[in-house]
């Protein structure tokens, strides 16, 4: 008897082992990642985390947020004209190019259902972007191909261009 209940006592304590350890890996999985670890785990936005370490703006997509990034795609920078993306990652351009990328980012958490009610809304960088649900989903020239990516500090959407401010 006594050999049972140490055998049964010693599973128990394995199982309650098992279990925490699951239930924590659990946890720790269930947390999603803030918006720029979440742009550097896309594939389809590496250029943009290149554009964004060179903006040196890592630090603010990590930051408490809410934020909502209207993300262009790999794509979207291929679209620019030749040279402007190089002269862009230009040091000497960082002022210009971060004006650019917080053109592309809206304090607040809005999921499309709620952007698509707007008109316009203000960016992070101080101008407006138009926003133009009448046909498909487009905020000024780009057009909006995913949406509603969350992550712990806000929200990102997808879009096929890069938006330019007047600067």
């Amino acid at each position: 008897m006594k050999v049972s209940l140490t055998k049964f006592i010693s599973i128990a304590v394995l199982s309650l082992t098992f279990m925490s350890a699951s239930a924590l890996a659990s946890h720790h999985n269930s947390q999603r990642l803030d918006i720029f670890e979440t742009v550097v785990a896309d594939p389809s936005l590496t250029t943009l985390v290149t554009a964004i370490k060179a903006a040196r703006l890592e630090d603010t997509l990590k930051g408490k947020g809410p934020f909502t990034l209207f993300a262009p795609s790999n794509a979207a920078f291929v679209e620019l004209s030749e040279g402007t993306l190089g002269d862009l990652l230009n040091v000497k351009n960082k002022q210009k190019l971060a004006a650019i990328l917080t053109y592309h980012v809206v304090a607040g958490k809005m999921m499309a259902a709620d952007v698509v009610k707007l008109n316009k809304v203000k960016t992070v960088q101080g101008d407006d972007i138009v926003i133009d649900s009448s046909d498909g989903f487009k905020i000024n020239n780009a057009t909006v191909i995913k949406t509603d990516i969350m992550t712990s500090n806000g929200v990102i959407h997808i879009i096929d261009r890069v938006i330019l401010p007047e600067i």
